[in-house]
């Protein structure tokens, strides 16, 4: 840290006789490694002198509950895939230097599910029943010099508590922050771009600083905003004094020339530094990363970032990470958003409360748009020993720190305050959101507020008028869900209340099994599952595409996740990616409308033994205008399409672009295919010409296995993973698609394998067991990296097939 901040001052003379040779004394700590757990109850594993020597010695992140079997009878239910929860308790023994003691000393958990309580060396540091949010205790009080001994019980017992998976645990990062009495506070700086244009952008900053020396200072407050390589581009310095015990707010105004602006497509990204400076010496510093970017909101035209007119093409996620539990290694998060921005998504819904802060700044760094959320429920429960228990007493503070840890975000758009939240149709709920509102307004008033809403135009029990015109923009659930808006959609309310701001919080996707094609169980009469799983969607998507005051549309959901499942399944399959990120058909149908790359994606397989004769709807998604299909050479015609339609431009009969003659009003293409082995071709075409193809064939049976890499290298700080995808291919190399082989799998060298997956939520082996069956030609390895540079080696073995080894280079 001393020499970046060298760097970054050179030329400053100002400073630099500030800086040369001293110590900026913040430390943040990770605070992950050797901790002892247990599972179940010991009253007194708070104490300092309790025996821990026979519990598991682990590092965290650490989830529990993925790590057990999954029972019907599991007390969490359908709700969380019926995996076992209960209580842990976990213990961590550390070392204090004297010169430890003398500032302050805070400890900062990112998340543990549920209902914990921390106690540093006996004493009791605090409750915290929230288990998705961000907390933080100050332990400078009961340190003491040499050996430390911190417990934490975390009681998830009580349930159902949720409605989706949450994990037990201390499942997120844990950090010891070490600053001087004279500190930043946490979570203290706040970060706006009020004015920005090509020539310049003003920064805004607002900085908390506490002085908990027994003494009044005099002090110089100095902030440098960095640009992307860590040039300095714009300062501000102010002369403060604050007294023992004060807290004081410094308001900060910086000028930034020709900034470079955070969007969607060039997500750039700036750091405030920001220094404390007592008698010429720096006290505290703290870096906050920031994008300079404006947001608008127009209640006919939408959502415009940088004066740019953008439609979210959005997906609801929930915080696990399949076979991890929801102790999800940040390259989990990058590679699964990655499969999201190549599908073309460029908006998140974090469904339905705060995710891990690495998540953000992957948002941050990959340019998505982020809706916010924080709560599921508030007074008025769903799950009997759900957040509502709690709402009275904590949602206030929890709300305080989620706003307070996520503002700095450029991502982050707007804020959802609720999921589905039962107090829309009920009297006096509206006074419960004006006061949420308050909060949200006071502590960020740049962004605005919504509420995802389920019950608007609900016939039992309709959201009251109360209650949405209060709302910043009207959120909407299944927006299609009741009557006539199944085809009128946002247009009755658009009639009726034109001052609205709309946008579709949560929506019908594309769901279902990857790769899961049936025709009924009526052998004399095919019924395909899979030719109408799509026309909601697209009817949805056509309306939201072509109105531009709906802001955006946000689907459920773009990822399997955990939970909200019938036995025996133990995960939802309402998502366009699978529970291992592997894409199914429709995540191409999202592809084809939110990407302008040619691409064309044909299903379902063609390993259809015993159907000759039948006739099999063959489908395809593509932003081509044309698309031929062949069969074993034959063509079976050629398909247009064409959205949004041109109509007559200039006058009578006369078009802009060529008339494509389309063949369908739909957003997909489909042919009724006499079934006969052999080969599957479409070719897609613009303008006549071919732009792409696509091949599928009839396959031969398992012939071998397949490992696939996203990285040949991995770091060795216990945390960095490699993802195997696993492929069950033919003599030609084709992915069988109806192969189920069981896998072993062994790992030797500095790494460890993390979990095992497959797609398939009816598969209820241990993540962890060693062995998984493949799921339609495909399963998924996750390594996980030791402490120790070397080759980490898996080799994967199946009966009738020849082994196959991968080698990763773990490096420091």
């Amino acid at each position: 840290m001393k020499k970046f901040l060298l760097l970054f001052i050179m030329g400053l003379t100002t400073v630099s006789q500030f800086i040369s040779g001293q110590a900026v004394t913040r430390e943040i700590i990770q605070f992950d490694d050797g901790w002892k757990f247990v599972q179940g109850d010991h009253p007194n594993a708070y104490r300092p002198g309790f025996n821990d020597k026979a519990w598991r010695l682990l590092d965290l992140p650490h989830d529990w509950s993925i790590e057990c079997e999954v029972a019907q009878d599991a007390p969490a239910g359908g709700s969380g895939g019926y995996y076992p929860a209960g209580i842990a308790w976990y213990r961590k023994h550390f070392s204090v230097k004297r010169s430890d003691l003398t500032g302050n000393n805070l400890i900062l958990f990112d998340g543990v599910y549920m209902n914990s309580d921390v106690w540093l060396n006996g004493k009791h540091l605090g409750t915290y029943p929230f288990g998705y949010n961000s907390f933080y205790y100050d332990i400078g009080p009961y340190l003491k010099r040499g050996q430390n001994v911190i417990a934490v019980k975390v009681d998830n017992s009580k349930q159902p508590n949720s409605r989706w998976y949450s994990g037990s645990g201390i499942y997120r990062h844990v950090w010891l922050i070490r600053t001087s009495p004279m500190h930043i506070a946490q979570w203290g700086v706040y970060v706006t771009t009020p004015e920005i244009d090509e020539n310049m952008a003003k920064v805004a900053v607002d900085i908390k600083i506490e002085n908990t020396s027994r003494s009044g200072e005099k002090a110089m407050l100095v902030s440098y905003v960095l640009d992307e390589k860590s040039v300095s581009v714009g300062q501000a310095e102010t002369a403060l004094q604050i007294e023992a015990g004060q807290e004081l707010i410094i308001d900060q105004q910086i000028t930034v020339p020709s900034p470079k602006l955070w969007s969607v497509e060039t997500p750039v990204m700036y750091s405030l530094v920001t220094s404390i400076l007592v008698d010429g010496k720096p006290v505290d510093e703290m870096t906050t990363p920031f994008g300079i970017r404006s947001i608008r909101y127009d209640v006919d035209n939408g959502f415009f970032l940088n004066g740019q007119n953008i439609k979210m093409n959005g997906v609801c996620l929930h915080h696990d990470g399949g076979c991890v539990g929801a102790a999800v290694p940040v390259r989990v998060w990058e590679r699964r958003l990655q499969v999201l921005k190549d599908m073309g998504c460029n908006a998140i819904r974090t469904a339905h409360n705060p995710v891990a802060p690495e998540f953000l700044d992957l948002c941050d760094k990959m340019g998505f748009l982020v809706m916010d959320e924080v709560f599921d429920e508030w007074k008025i429960g769903k799950v009997k020993f759900g957040y509502n228990n709690y709402f009275d007493e904590w949602a206030e503070k929890d709300v305080i720190y989620f706003i307070h840890r996520d503002r700095n975000h450029p991502s982050v758009v707007m804020w959802s305050a609720g999921n589905e939240i039962r107090e829309q149709p009920a009297e006096g709920g509206e006074k419960v959101l004006q006061k949420m509102l308050n909060l949200f307004h006071t502590e960020d008033p740049t962004r605005p507020v919504t509420v995802g809403c389920d019950n608007i135009a609900a016939d039992d029990h309709p959201a009251r008028m109360e209650f949405l015109n209060l709302l910043d923009i009207v959120g909407y659930n299944y927006v299609d869900r009741w009557h006539e808006r199944r085809e009128l959609f946002y247009s009755i309310d658009r009639h009726d209340h034109p001052e609205w701001k709309m946008t579709g919080t949560e929506s019908v996707s594309i769901g279902g099994l990857r790769s899961d094609y049936n025709f009924g169980r009526d052998s004399t009469r095919i019924f395909p599952n899979y030719n109408t799983r799509m026309i909601r969607a697209e009817q949805l998507w056509k309306f939201v595409a072509t109105r531009p005051y709906v802001i955006g549309d946000f689907m459920w959901t773009g990822i399997d996740y955990l939970g909200e499942s019938r036995w025996p399944s133990k995960h939802a399959s309402s998502g366009v990616i699978d529970i291992c990120g592997f894409p199914k058909d429709g995540y191409y149908f999202y592809q084809s409308q939110w990407t302008k790359e040619p691409m064309l994606h044909l299903f379902p397989h063609w390993n259809w033994e015993g159907m000759e004769g039948n006739v099999i709807p063959v489908m395809a998604y593509t932003n081509c205008d044309a698309v031929e299909l062949f069969v074993n050479g034959k063509s079976y015609g050629e398909k247009r399409l064409e959205f949004p339609r041109q109509g007559n431009s200039g006058s009578w009969m006369r078009y802009d672009l060529p008339q494509k003659f389309a063949t369908t009003a739909d957003l997909h293409l489909s042919w009724d295919v006499p079934y006969e082995k052999g080969v599957v071709k479409a070719v897609g075409k613009r303008s006549g010409k071919v732009v792409c193809t696509q091949i599928i064939e009839t396959t031969g049976k398992p012939a071998a296995m397949r490992l696939i890499t996203d990285a040949d290298q991995i770091t060795t700080d216990n945390q960095d993973v490699v993802h195997v995808r696993v492929e069950i291919v033919d003599l030609k190399g084709n992915i069988v698609p109806t192969a189920d082989n069981m896998i072993n799998y062994k790992i030797s060298g500095s790494g460890k394998l993390l979990g095992l997956d497959n797609g398939d939520p009816r598969d209820h082996e241990l993540y962890r067991s060693g062995k998984r069956k493949v799921f339609n030609g495909l399963g998924l390895a996750i390594v996980q990296a030791g402490k120790t540079p070397g080759q980490i080696t898996l080799t994967a073995s199946s009966d009738g097939l020849e082994d196959v080894t991968v080698e990763i280079m773990a490096l420091k």
